[in-house]
């Protein structure tokens, strides 16, 4: 299973990579072989201001619908459009072209509560 050692990560699965005072987000490689095929993700709030483990969004897999979780309090900056034609990347580049989000966080002491790549290991049983 693929950890980067350089991301944070969430205990509802998702990961963050930290640029500058902006965080990208997406869904962990575990939490995207869990879900199964994923057809659809939906970000309603781009442009919002959200507190810390607000719900951002949904991805929708062939069985199941789950919400995503808001790693970081702050604005949603950016949505992943790439996804709206090709939510399958999610499966295929869960770290890379799979990013869903960019957070322009409001609070950097909430990154030191984010899990370590061992952390996250330990959380999934790995």
């Amino acid at each position: 299973m693929n950890i980067p050692a350089e991301l944070k990560y969430t205990k509802d699965h998702e990961w963050v990579r930290i640029e500058g005072d902006v965080a990208v987000v997406g869904i962990t490689d575990f939490a995207q072989g869990e879900l199964g095929d994923i057809v659809y993700v939906e970000v309603e709030t781009l442009d919002e201001t959200l507190d810390r483990d607000e719900v951002f969004g949904t991805v929708e897999a062939v069985k199941t619908v789950s919400d995503l979780f808001l790693p970081l309090s702050g604005e949603i900056v950016a949505f992943n459009e790439g996804l709206e034609d090709e939510p399958e990347i999610v499966n295929s580049d869960a770290y890379g072209a799979g990013w869903m989000i960019k957070i322009q966080f409001s609070d950097a002491s909430q990154v030191d509560e984010l899990l370590s790549a061992d952390a996250y290991k330990e959380l999934i049983g790995g």
